[in-house]
């Protein structure tokens, strides 16, 4: 993944919330974690960086993916890499504008905002203003019920203190990393908050078809009361990237002051 630069996190407080009841004898009342408010990625990986392209590391050290897939998605990796090194990092998604889909949204690479309401969790993304929801106590769908998206379908209930969230239905060519999948692909998710103002989502991948085992990783995040999340869109003309011909990226910041019309030096 590459991105100019990167705000995430999460945290928790706990909170009453009075489910709803047919009737005051049958009323019950549960408590759920509030995990409501605005998180940026924690630790941040862009700390000290501004307007530069930087690789994040895969999570977990990456798959472990049957053959060919190993070796075809090492050397895609190893180009990746060298042409970062070479200071024209190859185009991605985001790159292209396009929305990052599971799991890579929860990868936060500005920050998230999660929302509690009867039923369902939503999660929203300032990175392209993307949507994610989570479907509360809701049985997952049939296979030919489900049509592959972006996000794919998302269902969870609470286990104590976690949020327990089974995801199906992610397009096949939504890749993590660029990990490839299949449409047998389910993505766990246990949601906590290890301490006050901090969130973790403990992710597992498991993939018959193309893994050997489950894939495994957690993203950590430290809430933020002071941040708004805005409203981000970007297309071809994006202010900071320049899309080469030969499918890589460049920072028009790294533009030479000769390259800029004459109404950008005044």
């Amino acid at each position: 993944m590459t991105s100019t630069k990167i705000y995430v996190g999460m945290a928790v407080a706990l909170a009453t919330v009075v489910a709803p009841a047919s009737n005051a004898k049958t009323a019950v009342r549960a408590k759920v974690p509030n995990i409501m408010g605005v998180y940026e990625i924690y630790p941040d990986p862009f700390a000290g960086d501004a307007n530069t392209f930087k690789e994040l590391p895969v999570p977990g050290g990456g798959p472990k993916l049957r053959e060919p897939y190993a070796s075809q998605w090492k050397a895609k990796r190893a180009e990746r890499d060298a042409k970062l090194k070479a200071g024209t990092p190859l185009v991605d998604p985001s790159t292209q504008c396009l929305p990052e889909g599971m799991p890579m949204i929860m990868g936060a690479i500005f920050p998230l905002q999660i929302l509690q309401t009867p039923g369902q969790v939503t999660v929203l993304a300032e990175f392209l203003t993307q949507t994610r929801r989570i479907y509360l106590n809701v049985p997952m769908p049939k296979p030919d019920d489900n049509a592959p998206s972006y996000y794919g379908f998302s269902t969870g209930h609470w286990e104590g203190d976690t949020l327990v969230v089974t995801t199906k239905g992610v397009k096949e060519d939504v890749q993590f990393f660029e990990i490839p999948h299949s449409d047998e692909m389910t993505i766990k998710e246990r949601i906590r908050s290890p301490k006050p103002g901090y969130l973790e989502d403990a992710i597992e991948i498991d993939d018959p078809k193309m893994l050997l085992a489950p894939y495994r990783f957690t993203f950590g995040y430290k809430r933020n009361d002071h941040y708004r999340i805005m409203e981000y869109y970007c297309n071809r003309e994006d202010p900071l990237l320049n899309f080469n011909k030969d499918g890589t990226v460049t920072m028009k910041t790294d533009q030479k002051a000769d390259d800029k019309k004459p109404d950008d030096k005044k």
